[in-house]
């Protein structure tokens, strides 16, 4: 393996979070933040605890969710498109780096940043609302599980999109609507029993169940279909990624 490579292309991709801080790092913990205040602090303490859980640790983890989600898309994506829109992505292919070393490269920088601003927004709930983590063994595997999964997805969004428009289309108007459809701030057995089945369709009340049952030891569905579900989407991305550098689909042309 060009270990090299990998760590060229890496350190590239994480030196580019840390030029753009504010918008990388401080602008989703300062959003989520405000998500705390709102939901936690404010409106949290007149609700009913949920499962045993009050309110506004509830929420801790379906809004870590949505920001690792979100800025996993994006980060890959946008590091995926420059090069395509500046033309070095061809320096890339042509060198001698193999398809999993691309990958290394920018997927694990996705991924690391990811993660990273996962840490951060967890300490960051800590100073407004109390939670505990049942399982932190699990609840690291769901993050890292997650950050890589829509860090692919995002490397393909970012190989899709033919302009800057598209890197936003899927983010806003799919990834962040389906999180907030998918138990981020209630837990979908306060649903009505035809919502309830309708939002088993939502794979991404898998991903909140499942992360929130490392939390809490609850959970909507059984955490290992919820596991299930994060292997078969991660499963799904890489076959796809596969298919792209196999063809050249929008790489070669």
């Amino acid at each position: 393996m060009n270990l090299h490579a990998v760590r060229a292309i890496y350190k590239f991709e994480m030196a580019r979070t840390f030029r753009t801080l504010m918008q990388s790092i401080a602008s989703p913990v300062l959003s989520t933040s405000l998500y705390f205040i709102v939901f936690g602090s404010a409106i949290g303490s007149r609700m009913a605890d949920i499962d045993g859980v009050s309110y506004g640790a509830f929420i801790v983890p379906g809004l870590m969710m949505l920001s690792i989600l979100t800025e996993s898309i994006s980060n890959a994506s946008f590091g995926i498109y420059m090069p395509r829109f500046s033309g070095t992505i061809y320096e890339v292919l042509s060198a001698p780096i193999s398809v999993l070393e691309i990958l290394l490269g920018y997927v694990g920088a996705a991924a690391s940043k990811s993660i990273l601003l996962g840490t951060i927004i967890l300490a960051t709930a800590r100073l407004f609302v109390p939670f505990t983590i049942e399982h932190p063994l699990w609840m690291l595997g769901f993050l890292i599980l997650t950050s890589v999964s829509f860090s692919l997805f995002g490397f393909i969004i970012g190989i899709w999109a033919d302009g800057f428009e598209k890197l936003q289309i899927v983010p806003m108007m799919v990834v962040m609507p389906l999180t907030f459809l998918g138990g981020s701030f209630y837990s979908i057995s306060m649903l009505p029993p035809l919502w309830q089945k309708i939002a088993l369709f939502n794979p991404v009340v898998y991903l909140v169940s499942g992360f929130r049952w490392s939390f809490y030891g609850t959970s909507d569905v059984s955490v290992s279909v919820s596991l299930m579900m994060t292997l078969v989407f991660l499963s799904l991305s890489s076959v796809a990624v596969w298919w792209i550098f196999k063809t050249g689909y929008r790489l070669k042309a």
